[in-house]
């Protein structure tokens, strides 16, 4: 599948995370309790993961291994998720709810840090021992994670469900009213979500496209979203002991006016990635230290945004109505996953029929391939920007009579395309020639041992999967270019422009929450001291 297809499968995949929520907050407080919940459901996490883990084992076939192990993990989230943040917060009543923003710091903190090793240690396990392995791992630390939360069972407070009357508290007019209240807010940082979200998706693809060799160490693309929480553990004290306090003096540090700035400080954020994009347009191949830094403008937005909408939903929800708001809260990221998705399915244009490639065309754009590898090598090497490449492409002629387009997508690889015989541009009907360069890399690319995915391809294709692999390793004495073929299947906006994209649709929805916040009015809800004694038999 191509990049926009691979993004959107991504966020479908996020959506469901941050979607089956919504049905365990109603399982916890309708029948269950939270607790129980957490431990049934915590089991069927663990499950996805060995499911994950078995792909490619008997039974079932590697993608029914994989979706089965997803859906799994879907599901176990939908019990986790309202429900451990709402379990920390019915820890704490009025006498003292002081410490609530202190320890929704924290609780944000651990979860981080369990981020930032699982994000540095699976692609290595993943890259040098397959995914039983990747996925395997974390399912046996989830299962230890489980049992440990068990042993906890009686030094919890336990919140009983309340049945029938909980449902009738969410569907009454007060309940449906703040429903309604928050449902506005939420629609805002799910515009927030549809942007940090891609830190797992266009920003790992455009980190392929980057120089990883970062403190004397080659990163994978993968592994850079680590600095993601390796921020949060620094910058959550940060702001919760210095920067409130201090921006306390000047004007009050309201929920909704830190989600406000949040939202502000993700536009830069993701305008350095658009810059940084357009850099490797151009044929460049910038640092990922440059990445970094929109990591850390990203990370800020996110202390502001995430963790405190974590705690404005929990004091903005009656007693009865706890996990209800917090799965609300993280359906905004499912809406947000859903957002990018959508719009990465409407850019992906159709594929179209083969047969329209005919002998004819494929020699023109074969001699238009042709003509850009002679400017290549007259160039010391680099292939042509876009429009010098246009240049030298643009006299060919297709046999509607319509210039061939050449666009370059960065420093290795290209890409020269004919209308077709419908000649509208970026349709079904368009013949793509796409092009990769492949320099040699010396003699180490040769001697580095073979990592899982290349012994998977050698062992399934032979011979055939060795010169893959050599040739993705550069390992050759010459510089070799591999053409691809395709009618249809392109994007309508890529490269910069998808990033400029979402960079200006995080301003607008900012300026646009001004208004919002100054209108909303909250009230705030906590557990009365009598409930927090009330101790389910668990």
């Amino acid at each position: 599948m191509n990049r926009a297809e691979a993004v959107a499968r991504y966020h479908d995949f996020n959506a469901w995370v941050y979607l089956t929520p919504i049905l365990g907050a109603f399982l916890a407080d309708a029948w269950l309790g939270k607790y129980r919940t957490i431990l049934s459901l915590s089991v069927v996490y663990c499950l996805g993961h060995f499911a994950l883990a078995l792909m490619g084992s008997a039974g079932m076939s590697a993608e029914s291994w994989m979706m089965s192990g997803l859906y799994l993990i879907a599901l176990g989230s939908g019990g986790i998720k309202p429900c451990v943040s709402a379990h920390v917060g019915d820890q704490f009543g009025q006498s003292n709810s002081h410490w609530l923003t202190k320890v929704f710091g924290w609780f944000y903190i651990s979860i981080n840090v369990g981020a930032a090793l699982s994000t540095l240690a699976t692609p290595l396990l993943l890259e040098h021992y397959g995914p039983h392995w990747a996925f395997g791992v974390p399912g046996v630390l989830m299962a230890i994670a489980t049992v440990l939360f068990w042993m906890g069972r009686k030094v919890f407070v336990h919140i009983p469900a309340r049945g029938m009357s909980f449902v009738k508290e969410v569907f009454s007019l007060q309940g449906l009213f703040i429903l309604f209240k928050l449902l506005i807010i939420f629609s805002f940082v799910a515009v927030f979500w549809a942007l940090f979200d891609q830190t797992g998706s266009s920003w790992v693809l455009q980190a392929e496209d980057l120089n990883r060799n970062w403190l004397g160490v080659e990163w994978l693309p993968s592994q850079i979203q680590a600095i993601n929480p390796i921020m949060i553990v620094t910058l959550v004290p940060v702001f919760s002991y210095l920067l409130y306090p201090f921006l306390d003096r000047f004007f009050p540090m309201t929920a909704l006016r830190k989600i406000s700035i949040g939202l502000f400080v993700m536009v830069p954020g993701f305008a350095v990635v658009s810059f940084l994009q357009s850099w490797i347009d151009a044929g460049q191949t910038p640092s990922i230290s440059w990445q970094l830094l929109a990591y850390v403008l990203l990370t800020a937005s996110e202390v502001m945004v995430s963790i405190t909408c974590l705690e404005f939903a929990y004091t903005q929800a009656p007693t009865s109505m706890k996990s209800v708001v917090m799965a609300m809260f993280l359906a905004s990221v499912s809406l947000g996953n859903y957002f990018t998705a959508a719009v990465n399915k409407f850019i992906l244009i159709e594929q179209g029929n083969p047969a329209l490639m005919t002998e004819t065309i494929r020699k023109q754009l074969s001699d238009a391939q042709l003509s850009i590898q002679n400017y290549f090598e007259a160039n010391q090497e680099q292939l042509p920007r876009t429009e010098q490449g246009q240049a030298v492409v643009g006299e060919s002629l297709d046999p509607w009579g319509n210039p061939l387009e050449y666009r370059m997508i960065n420093r290795n690889s290209f890409r020269i395309v004919s209308l077709g015989e419908d000649q509208q541009r970026l349709s079904s009907d368009d013949l793509i020639v796409e092009v990769a360069v492949s320099r040699p890399s010396g003699s180490q690319a040769e001697e580095k041992p073979l990592n899982w995915r290349e012994r998977r391809m050698v062992a399934l294709m032979g011979d055939q999967g060795m010169t893959q692999v050599q040739r993705e390793r550069g390992v050759g004495p010459s510089i070799e270019f591999t053409a691809q073929e395709s009618v249809g299947g392109a994007v309508k906006f890529e490269g910069a422009a998808y990033f400029w994209f979402w960079t200006w649709t995080m301003l607008i929805t900012a300026i646009l929450f001004v208004f919002v916040a100054y209108f909303y009015v909250p009230r705030t809800y906590m557990q009365e001291e009598s409930a927090q004694t009330a101790v389910e038999h668990v």
